[in-house]
C-alpha cells in the first residue's frame, strides 16, 4: 500500500549488508544456473554492483571451456534435450577449475559467491577461501539421514572466515533452527522459478510472499532472543519489478534473480535457462527454457527501460516503490501495509487488455 508520505527516489537506500563483512550496492543475486552465471557474467554483475553466484557443481568446473557444452544445451531440440544436460553433467567436476574460476572473478575487482551441494561443502570449504571467494552458498537446508555424514553448519560457520549462506527454506521454526547456527544469509523459496518443475514433479512449495514473510519473521524474533540479523534472500519466481518489489516488502534483504538476468545480453547461455535440478539421472526436478535475448544486463538491473512491462530497470522500480511508500530503506520498506489484491493488475485496464489481445493475433 502506499504511505501517508512519499519520498524522493533518488535518495532512498537499497543498499545490501551482510554482516560486518560483505555489503553491495544492489541487493541482486544472480542464481546458480549454468544458463546464466559464468566468469564473464559473475564479473559484468559485480561491476554493476550486485553479486552472482557461481555453481560450483555446473559445466563451468568440469570443463576447461564451457562455452560449447553451453552451447549444445541451448541448440538442443525439446526431444533431445534431457538426455543431453544428463551427459553433459556427467563429467567430474575439476577442483583445480574451482581455485581457477573464483581467482578470475576476484582478479576483476569484484565480489565472488559460489556455491555448492552440501556433500561437498566440507572438503571444499578451505580450497574456496583459499581462492578468494566472498561468500560461500551451501544449496541445502536441515537435512536428515542415516545413509550417509551430515553436514554441521555449525561446524561449517566455524571453519569459515567468510559467510556462509544456506538454503532453500520456506518455514519459520526450519529458519529459525538454522538462523542459530551462526549462518548470514538464508534462501527462501521451494520450486517457484520458471526453469524449476518442483512443485510439477512433487507438489511441495509454498507461494513466495508467504514463504519469505515466514523466514522473514523468524529472522526478527532471532534478533529479539540477541542473535545477529540473517539476511533473508528470497530466491526465484520474480519476473518483473513488481515482484522483486513485493519480495522486499514481505521481508526479503535481497533477491536472487534467474531467468530474467539469462535473458540479458552477457548471460552464458545467451537466452536460456535450466535448473540445477534439471539433470538429476533419476528425477529431474527442472527443465530447459527459452527466453530470448531482451536486454543488457545494466538495462535489467539499472535501465533506463526501453519497455514498459517492468522487465527491465529493477533497480529503478525498487527505488520507487520505496518512495511511494514512504520507506527510507529496505528495512523500513520491510514494515510497508500489505494487501490481498487479486485485480489489482487487470482493474481499470480495459484497453490494456484490448491492447494485448491485439497483439497476440497479430
Amino acid at each position: 500500500m502506499p504511505g501517508g508520505v512519499t519520498r524522493n527516489p533518488d535518495e532512498v537506500d537499497i543498499s545490501f549488508s551482510m554482516g560486518e563483512r560483505f555489503s553491495l550496492p544492489l541487493p541482486f543475486w544472480g542464481s546458480a544456473m549454468d544458463g546464466v552465471v559464468d566468469v564473464d557474467f559473475a564479473i559484468a554483475m559485480g561491476k554493476l554492483g550486485g553479486v552472482a553466484v557461481l555453481n560450483l557443481d555446473g559445466v563451468h568446473t568440469r570443463y576447461e571451456d564451457s562455452a560449447p557444452i553451453i552451447k549444445k544445451i541451448a541448440e538442443a531440440d525439446k526431444a533431445t534435450v534431457n538426455a543431453v544436460l544428463k551427459e553433459a553433467y556427467r563429467e567430474p567436476v575439476k577442483p583445480k577449475l574451482i581455485s581457477e574460476r573464483i581467482k578470475a572473478i576476484k582478479a576483476a575487482g569484484v565480489p565472488c559467491a559460489v556455491s555448492t551441494v552440501p556433500a561437498r561443502a566440507e572438503e571444499r570449504a578451505e580450497v574456496i577461501q583459499k581462492a578468494g571467494a566472498d561468500v560461500f552458498v551451501v544449496l541445502t537446508a536441515r537435512h536428515s539421514s542415516r545413509s550417509y555424514h551430515q553436514l554441521a553448519f555449525d561446524a561449517l560457520v566455524r571453519a569459515c572466515e567468510i559467510p556462509v549462506v544456506v538454503g532453500n527454506c520456506v518455514q519459520y521454526d526450519t529458519a529459525l533452527e538454522l538462523m542459530e547456527t551462526g549462518i548470514a544469509g538464508i534462501l527462501v523459496g521451494v520450486g517457484p522459478g520458471a526453469a524449476c518443475t518442483t512443485r510439477g514433479v512433487l507438489g511441495v512449495g509454498v507461494p513466495q510472499v508467504t514463504a519469505t514473510a515466514d523466514v522473514a519473521a523468524a529472522r526478527d524474533e532471532h534478533m529479539r532472543r540477541g542473535g545477529m540479523r540473517v539476511a533473508v534472500i528470497t530466491d526465484g519466481g520474480m519476473r518483473i519489478g513488481a515482484d522483486v518489489c513485493k519480495a522486499f516488502a514481505s521481508g526479503a534483504d535481497a533477491v536472487m534473480i534467474g531467468t530474467p538476468l539469462a535473458g540479458s545480453e552477457e548471460s552464458a547461455s545467451r537466452g536460456f535457462n535450466w535448473g540445477m535440478a534439471t539433470p538429476d539421472p533419476n528425477l529431474p526436478r527442472g527443465t530447459r527454457i527459452q527466453v530470448g535475448t531482451k536486454a543488457t544486463l545494466r538495462e535489467i538491473l539499472l535501465g533506463p527501460a526501453r519497455v514498459d512491462d517492468g522487465t527491465q530497470n529493477f533497480a529503478g522500480a525498487l527505488r520507487s516503490a520505496l518512495g511511494v511508500c514512504g520507506a527510507h530503506d529496505i528495512a523500513e520498506f520491510q514494515h510497508v501495509e500489505m494487501v490481498i489484491a487479486p485485480s489489482i493488475v487487470t482493474e481499470g485496464k480495459v484497453f490494456q487488455q484490448a491492447q494485448h489481445v491485439g497483439m497476440g493475433k497479430s
